[in-house]
């Protein structure tokens, strides 16, 4: 009942922002730009660079590890923009940064 009285602030505000349920941090939408390598102990993980769309940080680039199928221009929800991943250290396609 709680949330239902944020969500109707929202809508009167005309905040369009999706809120995480955690807390009260934004998600933020960010495009694929490029696909950088595979990671992961089986190589499952696919390693991206992707441009935000909105927020303080708008057109900031980031290194992001996605699981699953992901292209070039797909839109991407992130819950937190303060994490970066690592770079990948070699240009193996399967293997957890070796």
């Amino acid at each position: 009942m709680g949330s239902n009285k944020k969500q109707r602030a929202r809508e009167v505000k005309g905040d369009t922002r999706k809120v995480s349920e955690k807390g009260t941090k934004p998600i933020i939408p960010a495009v694929v730009e490029e696909i950088i390598g595979r990671t992961g102990f089986r190589g499952e993980i696919t390693q991206v660079k992707a441009r935000l769309l909105e927020g303080v940080e708008k057109d900031r680039s980031m290194r992001r590890n996605v699981k699953g199928s992901i292209k070039v221009n797909d839109v991407l929800m992130l819950r937190e923009i303060d994490i970066e991943a690592r770079k990948i250290k070699s240009k193996v396609t399967k293997g957890a940064y070796t």
